[in-house]
């Protein structure tokens, strides 16, 4: 496992990171310790979680995923400092006026809230699910800043932030002293790359920002489950990948698999591999809801494709126009 500094922290975090949100969802309790087990046997250290997973389930109040992650490191006595974990702050996680947000009395609590679920004493990283138009920045960092001086967390991070919202962040800490944002969780694959690359992608590499992607297979898009003229099956899941059903979409499917083809790999590997090999990205956050796709995902580390390759998957997704 190659292992990466997470932007300008000396914090080494693994070249993947496994994602939580199917814990509680798709995923129960013994399936999602089968696959945390597996997923630390094979050298990834880095686990991302949120309070709020996986809430939109009938039946769960939320904090299930950080519930079921606490349980696994206890029973299976993982040293605490073998693994970094993070976690994320902002969704409604009661029906109270102050339970949600980014505010200073949000904060204090949620933060008191994971630490209980996941039976720990510091969260690694503490990231901001998306922003907050109700509260000032100033009060938002500040919160933050006062939990990394207490010990309760050592760095921060922001997810789903527009480039001018990361900046004035950044702005703010530095004119205050505080804490800053040390990462970045964007939204980013090979189908949905203009919202990263139009602005975010600079302010990453001007201040040395760690860039951890989520949703890197498009929903299970780029894994090639879903093809030109198949009925979808009826899920959620499946629902949600519609706007994915283009033309253009099921043309780029089949270069990725002439590709595969070449490298004796999947494409859901080579999806991967195209991410890994940009120097920007620290780590893509999968989602493996079995260990033998958990493998699947692992074998991307040893596909590295040509120039030729990247450069024909840079042309196909390009979103900027022809000058």
């Amino acid at each position: 496992m190659e292992y990466k500094k997470l932007g300008r922290t000396g914090l080494k975090v693994s070249a993947l990171c496994m994602g939580t949100m199917q814990f509680g969802w798709s995923l129960n309790e013994e399936d999602s310790h089968r696959v945390l087990s597996a997923t630390y046997d094979a050298g990834i250290n880095f686990i991302d979680t949120a309070d709020i997973y996986s809430k939109w389930v009938d039946g769960n109040p939320g904090g299930i995923a950080e519930t079921y992650l606490g349980n696994w490191v206890k029973e299976n006595k993982i040293p605490r400092n073998k693994i970094v974990i993070a976690t994320k702050v902002r969704g409604e996680m009661g029906k109270g006026p102050n339970d949600q947000g980014l505010s200073r009395v949000h904060i204090l609590k949620a933060v008191d809230s994971s630490l209980r679920r996941l039976q720990t004493d510091y969260i690694d990283l503490y990231q901001s699910h998306w922003t907050d138009d109700d509260t000032p920045i100033d009060e938002t960092l500040r919160a933050f800043d006062d939990l990394v001086r207490q010990g309760k967390v050592r760095y921060i991070g922001a997810s789903n932030y527009a480039a001018w919202e990361l900046m004035q962040a950044l702005w703010t800490s530095d004119k205050y002293n505080l804490a800053r944002y040390d990462s970045l969780q964007p939204h980013y694959n090979l189908i949905y790359r203009e919202e990263f690359e139009r602005e975010l992608r600079a302010v990453c590499e001007m201040y040395d920002i760690g860039v951890i992607p989520y949703s890197p297979l498009a929903g299970g898009f780029l894994t090639g489950k879903y093809r030109k003229n198949e009925a979808l099956p009826e899920s959620r899941r499946a629902e949600g990948r519609k706007r994915a059903m283009t033309e253009k979409n099921f043309e780029l499917l089949y270069e990725i698999e002439a590709i595969a083809l070449r490298h004796k790999a999947s494409i859901s590997q080579v999806a991967l591999a195209w991410m890994l090999a940009d120097p920007v990205i620290t780590s893509p956050i999968i989602g493996a809801t079995t260990v033998e796709q958990l493998n699947e995902n692992l074998g991307a580390l040893n596909i590295h494709l040509t120039a030729e390759e990247r450069d024909a998957l840079n042309k196909m997704t390009a979103w900027k126009r022809e000058s």
